[in-house]
């Protein structure tokens, strides 16, 4: 049984009320947060206000839903009503959106107990939730090594039990990276089956919204509710799949599980061993597992780069100071005020991803760069296509190396861009994947597998990583924080 479900039990057979359970979770909060820093703002008040509403839905004999009740977080760069958002830079200190996010607007009609929001790089750009304005959350496995990025806040609360799952952006690995991480489930969903209507934008083309959790059988619940058609968002389409949580315990028997010899190539050999036990374990269940070839991966990571930076100049043109955040306090002059605010408010990887987006974009270059980039996109969309005329799924690690110490992003700042190398190529093409733990390093440290899945098909890559859960569930294993179900 997962959290979600165990939650739920306690909750409809009054072992505890969801005043007492909430409560729990603030004072751990209140304990681990110090350590691990995943919470950059804990709303308390109106995690108590929507228990004592699920209770008093309890106390009249009315049903609850599975999410009804349970105590949950939302990374800092999804918009919250009235609730500061700050995609933890400096530049949107005291902002405070007038609308909510879709993802948040459905999960708050389910009476979800919003804990507060998360720790993470600044405007999701990093691999080690370092890049935040206020410090990075840590590994709760090992505090002296990093959480991940850039939804590093919200793994570090999963896997320390000071939330009970978590919604989290992936543009390039962000929600998969940090569950291989900390040990936990992080599910990247198809480009188009979740609204990002809300999302602070990085890469338009590429962001999608996705639930970070301690199993398999929590991420299907949570995808299966987020997964609406949203108006508001003009590449919504909604769960077109249909209902995955239904489906987890469908036979994998005769499944082909694909392995491309591109995803092991500069691998760590322990996380290449444990990638490959994994293989192992789906034979022994009636698996056939295929090698084949992938070479477009090679074009993956210097394409999101160029992608990525490109749109993300644009998108965080609009920050300057005049109608919202941080404003410089000397200037002469509107622009100068706007390059002042911008110079101050941004951390310096957002300054190098702006400076590199508009370069790429600029007119002597555009077509070397960026047009190029957006022509091998289209390329890996078709190797993918042909990958899955061989297999049914895909399976890859997830990150080539497990959690880092802290500051090592900072020394080397090329080595940790490299981290993305296996998760980056699901978002060039629009296609779920999933994170999961498939073992530990000497150190003790998680490592994560992935599986990549065809568009819309989350219900095959949600079952075959249940099928996995069920068969090596010592690899999920918990951590010494937080609360205790």
């Amino acid at each position: 049984m997962g959290t979600i479900s165990k939650i739920h039990e306690m909750l409809t057979t009054k072992q505890c009320s969801c005043t007492e359970l909430t409560k729990s979770y603030l004072e751990e909060i209140e304990k681990a947060n110090k350590e691990l820093n995943a919470y950059v703002n804990v709303t308390g008040d109106e995690a108590l206000n929507t228990a004592k509403a699920v209770d008093k839905k309890i106390a009249e004999g009315k049903e609850i839903g599975l999410l009804e009740g349970v105590p949950m977080t939302l990374k800092d760069n999804l918009s919250t009503k009235n609730i500061e958002t700050t995609c933890c830079s400096k530049i949107l200190t005291g902002y405070k959106p007038i609308y909510d996010a879709t993802v948040w607007e459905i999960l708050k009609s389910q009476n979800a107990v919003m804990l507060g929001k998360t720790n993470m790089d600044e405007f999701a750009m990093g691999s080690s939730c370092e890049t935040s304005y206020f410090g990075g959350a840590m590994n709760p496995f090992d505090t002296s090594r990093v959480s991940g990025g850039s939804s590093g806040g919200v793994a570090s609360a999963v896997g320390g039990n000071i939330a009970a799952y978590g919604l989290g952006s992936d543009t390039g690995g962000s929600i998969r990276q940090p569950a291989s991480f900390c040990g936990i489930v992080g599910l990247k969903p198809t480009y188009g089956s979740v609204s990002r209507y809300g999302l602070v934008a990085y890469a338009s083309s590429l962001d999608q919204i996705g639930p970070i959790t301690k199993s398999v059988e929590d991420a299907s619940i949570v995808f299966d509710a987020i997964a609406q058609y949203d108006e508001k968002d003009s590449t919504s389409k909604g769960n077109v799949g249909g209902e995955t949580y239904s489906k987890l315990n469908n036979d994998i028997k005769g499944m082909k599980i694909g392995i491309a010899k591109e995803y092991l190539d500069g691998v760590r050999d322990d996380v290449k061993e444990a990638v490959l036990n994994a293989a192992e374990v789906y034979k022994s269940m009636g698996a056939e597992i295929v090698y084949f070839d992938l070479p477009e991966l090679k074009f993956a990571l210097p394409v999101y780069y160029i992608i990525a930076c490109a749109e993300a100049s644009s998108n965080l043109g609009r920050y300057d100071g005049i109608r919202y955040g941080y404003k410089t306090e000397h200037y002469n002059g509107t622009h100068d005020m706007i390059c002042r605010t911008r110079s101050e408010g941004f951390g310096d990887e957002v300054k190098r991803r702006i400076l590199l987006g508009t370069y790429v974009l600029s007119a002597g270059y555009y077509d070397a760069y960026y047009k190029k980039a957006q022509n091998l996109r289209g390329t890996i969309v078709k190797a993918f296509n042909n990958a899955f005329e061989k297999c049914d799924v895909i399976l890859a690690p997830t990150v080539p190396m497990t959690a880092f110490e802290k500051g090592h992003a900072v020394s080397d700042p090329v080595e940790t861009y490299l981290t993305d190398i296996c998760t980056v190529p699901v978002n060039i093409a629009g296609l779920p994947g999933i994170s999961i733990p498939c073992g530990f390093n000497a150190n003790g440290m998680p490592i994560g597998m992935q599986l990549i899945g065809q568009s819309f098909k989350e219900s095959v890559i949600l079952n075959a990583a249940y099928k996995y859960q069920q068969a090596a569930g010592e690899n999920f294993k918990d951590t010494k924080w937080g609360v205790k179900l």
